[in-house]
């Protein structure tokens, strides 16, 4: 027996308009454990295909393999019989009709740094309408990474900060262990001749760790334990990557329905603020309503669930491979 689908926000009434439908889903969503180290990625896909469409694809892939009758698995897939040739084939179907915006998942946790402790909370941040923060983003992950275990204890302080599930107020304990690890990561990783870090980066880097103030991050912890919907959820990466899907598939004054994949981070509430952060000057969101499905049932959700999946796992290479034309230049990942 299937429980009720959670989340989503159907439209309200008929859409108007210019409209494109797309399908959505993850590969390597593990809730707020962002930091598992055996996914270290996620990957969103979207397809604007017909149900007709996706169900011939699938179907013709499947003629050339072993696979479950319900849904395919990108793991299963690379490892069958000829598969690249299969994904060579599956590639050149997509081709202008699919999209991957791609989250490193310590990336993200420095723009959440960034975007929400240094600047006003926004349902904007970490898209590309807070492209001005993301030098100073870029300079801490690339100088924190090469400091080893000092940056894997800041990551972990902040994500112990900013859990605030089942806490009824803030914790101090943790705040002050936060700051402990930026200052450790500050005065022993971030130095000018600290090993392996790139040359100009520490000084950089070590600015814009040492503009976090107390007074203002207590702040900001108080407004989520009061449940202030107008700060975004911390450790939920789905939400810039649904936005940056939405504007990316508005492209020339579209509007967008979304069929996503079940996902409970998707809720009415923060897709209402998503749908009021893009808004544009005419009072009008290209985000016109989100439905979830369930990908056993929906063909074009299988279809975003093997490009998810298959880009995920082939991210180390996606920037010199076939999978580069799919990629979203907005995606949170560090690269030159």
């Amino acid at each position: 027996m299937r429980l009720p689908l959670q989340g989503g926000l159907p439209p309200s009434d008929a859409v108007a308009g210019a409209v494109v439908e797309i399908a959505c889903d993850e590969s390597g969503f593990s809730g707020t454990n962002l930091l598992d180290p055996t996914t270290p990625v996620i990957t969103h896909a979207s397809v604007d295909l017909r149900a007709d469409e996706a169900a011939g694809l699938i179907a013709a892939l499947r003629s050339g393999f072993r696979f479950s009758p319900n849904e395919f698995k990108s793991g299963q897939f690379l490892r069958g019989p000829g598969a690249a040739e299969a994904l060579e084939w599956f590639l050149a179907r997509l081709a202008g009709r699919a999209h991957v915006h791609l989250i490193d998942k310590e990336y993200f946790l420095v723009t959440r740094i960034v975007d929400l402790l240094l600047a006003e909370p926004t349902y904007a941040a970490g898209t590309r309408l807070t492209q001005d923060r993301r030098p100073a983003a870029l300079a801490v992950y690339r100088a924190g990474r090469a400091t080893g275990h000092h940056w894997a204890a800041f990551l972990e302080a902040f994500v112990d900060l900013v859990r605030t599930k089942r806490r009824p107020r803030p914790d101090a304990g943790a705040l002050e262990r936060f700051f402990a690890s930026r200052d450790t990561l500050v005065r022993d990783g971030l130095t000018p001749r600290a090993a392996g870090v790139p040359d100009g980066l520490a000084p950089q880097a070590a600015g814009v760790l040492d503009g976090l103030d107390r007074a203002r991050v207590w702040d900001i912890l108080t407004r989520l334990s009061d449940d202030d919907r107008s700060v975004p959820p911390p450790l939920e990466p789905m939400l810039p990557a649904l936005a940056e899907t939405i504007l990316f598939w508005s492209a020339g004054h579209r509007r967008v329905l979304v069929t996503h994949d079940e996902q409970s981070a998707l809720t009415a509430g923060r897709l209402r603020r998503v749908q009021q952060v893009l808004t544009d000057g005419a009072g009008l969101s290209p985000l016109a309503g989100l439905v979830m499905a369930d990908s056993r049932d929906d063909p074009r959700v299988q279809v975003a669930d093997l490009l998810a999946g298959v880009t995920r796992r082939l991210s180390g290479t996606v920037d010199d491979g076939p999978l580069r034309p799919f990629l979203s230049p907005t995606s949170l990942r560090a690269v030159p």
